[in-house]
């Protein structure tokens, strides 16, 4: 699946990914290969994101916003003031 994580001012994240995880408005949920397709707001949390070798990635959002249709996730983030 092609993720891209986007925040207002940057790009976080661009790549192929076999899992994410996120912190969803109505509780946490995952997304894998053929997910049916889904528009979802995010809470303040973790995304955690799992690449096709198997390795684990983590990003703090304070909310967003998830599409995922066709094997394509987007992810519009709002990121923490550093």
């Amino acid at each position: 699946m092609l993720l891209e994580i986007i925040a207002p001012d940057h790009q976080l994240y661009s790549g192929e990914v076999d899992l994410v995880q996120v912190p969803g408005s109505k509780g946490s949920f995952q997304i894998l290969r053929n997910h049916a397709p889904i528009i979802s707001t995010l809470d303040k949390g973790q995304i955690r994101i799992v690449d096709q070798k198997g390795a684990d990635t983590f990003f703090d959002v304070d909310g967003g916003v998830i599409e995922a249709k066709n094997n394509k996730i987007i992810i519009l983030a709002e990121t923490p003031k550093k």
